[in-house]
């Protein structure tokens, strides 16, 4: 099985420590507000790399990346964006797609809150990493692995 590493909201902060935590990983993914695309070759340099680009990310790195991503990965689809919401209050320019075509994964950032939440009604794990920079109201930074 794959072990992730997520993160989210780096806002362009790097900490040295993300090579040890996502040393174990096979992948390195990112729900958006990266912050530079020389933060991003910097994960990309650790391990392979799957992002979205968030509200605060300039043009290169929406050039680079795309808004939304839909991927499948050891059988699980997987769907990622930046701003999401949470079971029961998705935000509107992703629920039609949820609700659609639901994920069995829906990971997204933006609110700087690490959640992970089963949605019933949609059968899908949701999962929001928090704040991984040292930028907004967070006292903690968070970021997750999983398999």
């Amino acid at each position: 099985m794959k072990k992730i590493g997520l993160l989210s909201d780096t806002h362009n902060y790097w900490d040295e420590k993300y090579e040890t935590y996502f040393s174990s990983c096979d992948e390195i993914w990112h729900a958006g507000d990266i912050g530079s695309l020389a933060l991003a070759a910097r994960f990309e340099n650790l391990k392979p790399f799957r992002a979205v680009y968030g509200n605060i990310d300039d043009q290169a790195v929406r050039s680079a990346f795309a808004k939304t991503l839909r991927f499948t990965v050891e059988n699980v689809e997987v769907l990622m964006t930046h701003i999401g919401g949470y079971p029961g209050r998705y935000d509107p320019l992703i629920r039609a797609e949820l609700y659609a075509h639901p994920p069995k994964l829906f990971i997204c950032g933006h609110s700087h809150i690490l959640k992970v939440m089963y949605d019933k009604k949609l059968e899908c794990l949701h999962i929001n990493p928090g704040a991984a920079g040292n930028y907004g109201f967070h006292k903690v930074r968070t970021l997750i692995r999983f398999v």
